[in-house]
């Protein structure tokens, strides 16, 4: 980053007293990293993509915060443990971190990391994953350029550009299911007494959020949104870098982040209930003929229906048990009474779970044919 010495180089990155010792004493080697060198010929493939940082060219007030990420692939057979660390600019490495993953396929996880800087700095980032086997991504180069706060000119010509901005947050509030996609928008306009070319940035609650160069004429709207994932409140402010210092008022936004509404209970109800056939060969038999029954169970939903038939008034005590998701056609049969050329009486199919219904009495007969 800067050729200075070592209490410098960690300065840079607000490092504290104790980093510095660490830094001098070098890393010690963990035990994922041990387990990664006695595994390495048989580690699978892993790889890590190049970090990206939210602000690459930063030109502004310091101290300001930069946040960088990286994106580690790695293939997953049962349990496997993903250790790595972070490479700076200056030489120095950050601490050993661990990632544990289970499951089965190629698994994709991604490291951040956030650098305060305080001073004008040059340099890259990296990440060296360690285990299950050691691979380096590529260098994401960056620069922070620190600047003064511009005093405001006591004379001002007709040729000079004045630019303003102005915020807001659409909707400033949301109440619902927090699932991916934008749910607070923040819109920013621009305005200049003449043709020019703005450079801007997001302030999200005191962290560089977007930037960017537009050309104004007059007027030009930008903006990004946020996708939050709990509740939260905070503001986003839109400041012009160039060509003078401006900042907009601060936009407030509020998100309350609720749970799904569960989905109802499917419910089932009972239709068609009628003779399907009849059975004469118990009429050689001296006895009535047998009778099939038909029905229909509808359901509104997937679910495991229970339900029995009544004959005659009598609960036939066999509780039957069929999974439904739509319409199901269910069938029951009955034998003739002995000593008689007839069968008839009634039917009734009712439904016990997961809610009570019942298809109504329908009446049936058959008659033996004559011999």
């Amino acid at each position: 980053m800067m050729s200075v010495g070592l209490a410098r180089k960690a300065a840079a990155f607000g490092a504290s007293a104790a980093m510095l010792a660490a830094l001098a004493a070098g890393l010690v080697a963990s035990p994922a990293q041990a387990a990664t060198a006695a595994t390495a010929k048989a580690a699978p493939k892993v790889s890590v993509s190049a970090p990206s940082v939210s602000a690459g060219d930063y030109e502004g007030t310091c101290p300001v915060k930069v946040n960088f990420s990286a994106k580690i692939k790695v293939p997953v057979k049962g349990k496997t443990e993903v250790a790595y660390r972070w490479l700076h600019g200056d030489g120095s490495k950050g601490k050993v971190n661990v990632i544990k993953l289970k499951g089965k396929g190629t698994k994709s996880v991604t490291v951040k990391q956030t650098i305060t800087f305080k001073e004008n700095v040059k340099g890259w980032e990296a990440v060296q994953v360690l285990g299950p086997k050691k691979v380096t991504s590529k260098k994401r180069y960056f620069s922070v350029s620190c600047q003064e706060p511009q005093e405001p000119k006591e004379v001002r010509s007709h040729l000079d550009v004045s630019v303003s901005a102005r915020a807001w947050a659409s909707p400033d509030s949301y109440e619902g299911v927090c699932t991916p996609g934008d749910k607070i928008d923040f819109v920013g306009l621009i305005e200049t007494n003449r043709p020019t070319r703005v450079r801007y940035r997001w302030i999200l609650n005191g962290e560089v959020a977007d930037y960017g160069t537009v050309r104004v004429r007059d007027t030009r709207k930008v903006g990004f949104g946020i996708s939050p994932r709990h509740s939260q409140r905070g503001w986003a402010q839109l400041e012009i870098l160039s060509p003078e210092g401006a900042s907009s008022n601060r936009a407030y936004y509020k998100v309350w982040c609720k749970d799904p509404a569960p989905a109802p209970a499917p419910k089932v109800s009972v239709s068609g209930v009628s003779k399907a056939g009849e059975r004469f060969d118990m009429c050689n038999d001296g006895r009535g003929p047998g009778v099939d029954f038909k029905a229909t169970l509808t359901s509104t939903g997937p679910t495991t229906v229970q339900y029995y038939w009544v004959v005659n008034g009598v609960r036939d005590h066999n509780t039957l048990e069929r999974s439904v998701n739509g319409s199901l056609d269910v069938t029951w049969g009955i034998g003739g009474a002995p000593s008689s050329t007839k069968t008839e009486g009634t039917v009734e199919l009712v439904v016990v779970s997961p809610n009570s219904a019942s298809s109504g009495v329908a009446s049936y007969s058959a008659t033996c044919p004559p011999k």
